[in-house]
Formats: structure tokens, sequence, C-alpha cells
């Protein structure tokens, strides 16, 4: 086992652009002064989002979607290894981890869409409700996402949040990710959350 390159680099910008304007987004919600910044935190996220979709599929090992796409039953038995104090171990995201993933990004577009619907006054005030409920739904996944986290943390003996600032977790040299490879993705990346403002600003 030694220090490899698990997460790229274009996984771990978006990751944390996510996580800022998510935070944007909720902490502006409420206030109508604030909700300019806070229609162009949601486009943001939109374009986060977008670009995570694109990044899923064409990404390095395991930002692909096709690394972490689990049955229920190895949810189950995964989360039982976890009560068990024996859980198997994920270089890439575990079971549990996946299915949280995947529920923050359906419910991230939904929030995104709810939420543009309710700007542009379509819907009324069934909409403006359909939108808090969303994203407090979010935030909740959010918090459980992040619990998550530290009990993996725990459980494997590694820091999850450090590797997703710097990478790297311990493996065997061949399960590593190429270094350089998704450097070229940073710009889809950027276009992704330009286009989405640009949107906004239209």
């Amino acid at each position: 086992m030694k220090r490899i390159l698990v997460w790229d680099i274009p996984t771990r910008i978006g990751h944390w652009l996510l996580v800022t304007a998510f935070i944007l987004t909720f902490i502006t919600g409420d206030s109508e002064v604030q909700r300019l910044r806070h229609v162009a935190a949601g486009y943001s996220v939109a374009g986060i989002l977008v670009f995570r979709v694109f990044w899923g599929i064409a990404g390095t090992r395991y930002a692909r979607f096709a690394s972490f796409m689990f049955s229920p039953r190895e949810v189950v038995a995964y989360l039982g290894g976890l009560l068990k104090g024996k859980p198997s171990h994920w270089l890439g995201h575990n079971p549990a981890g996946s299915y949280a993933i995947f529920t923050l990004i359906l419910l991230g577009f939904a929030t995104v869409a709810s939420g543009i619907a309710d700007y542009a006054e379509v819907g009324g005030e069934w909409m403006e409700t359909a939108h808090d409920v969303l994203s407090y739904t979010m935030l909740g996944m959010v918090i459980f996402h992040v619990l998550g986290v530290i009990v993996g943390s725990l459980a494997h003996h590694e820091n999850l949040v450090r590797s997703m600032f710097n990478g790297y977790k311990q493996g065997e040299s061949e399960e590593a990710i190429e270094s350089g490879k998704a450097f070229w993705a940073i710009a889809p990346l950027a276009l992704a959350i330009l286009a989405s403002l640009l949107v906004f600003i239209t």
C-alpha cells in the first residue's frame, strides 16, 4: 500500500465549488436584498452539476459513474459490515456514498429547476413551496453525506476530507489514476459555470 492519486483536479475543484455555491444559495435564500446573489449562485450550482454529469461519463476512473454503480444489495451488505465494525473498503466511492451522490445530483437539478420556475413566477406559491422543500431536503442530504464521510473516515482510518483536497489515498500503484490526464477538463468546468451565469444575466 502506498500513497496514490485517486481524485483528479476537476473532481476536487467541482466538489468544493458546489459546496461553496450551495452554501451561498442557502444563506441568501430568504433575503430580498440578496436575491440576485441567490439566483446567480443557483445558476452556478446548475453549471457545476452539468459538468459533473459530463465528467461522470468522460472523467477519470473514480470520477466516472460506472465506477460506483451499486445494487441495493451491495449497499445493504456494506452498511451491515459497517455496523459489525468490518466494512469493506473501496478506493473510490463506497456503495452507501454512491447513493448519496446520485441523490444529491438529482435533488440539485430539481432544486435549480424549481428555483428557475419560481424566479420566472411560474407556478405561483406552489412552486415557491416546492423550491423550499427541495432546498431543505437537499440540505438534509448534505448533512447525511457529511456524517457518512465522518463515519467512513473513522471506520477505514483515513481522512476522506483531506483526500478530497489533495486527491490522495492509500492503495496499490496500479489503482492510481494518471496525475495529468484531467487538466483539460478544468476548461469545460469553467465554461459550464460561465454559461449558466450568462443565461442568468441575459
